[in-house]
């Protein structure tokens, strides 16, 4: 089997196929808020996305305010 196959079999090994109604939201942020982010989703034993949705939500209501 080729490098190219083998590297590409790798990357979805194990993961869920992409649900078909989600997007990617792309934009940059420093390292620093990155790590402090991850650090503070694992922490609190939940994932990135989870935390970005729980805060956008109370953001949502501290606006509605």
């Amino acid at each position: 089997m080729d490098e190219a196959r083998e590297s590409s079999q790798r990357k979805g090994k194990g993961k869920t196929p992409p649900d078909p109604d989600t997007e990617t939201l792309n934009f940059k942020v420093t390292t620093d808020f990155k790590k402090e982010f991850k650090g503070y989703a694992v922490s609190q034993g939940i994932t990135m996305l989870e935390l970005l949705k729980e805060g956008f939500e109370l953001s949502k209501q501290k606006r509605r305010q």
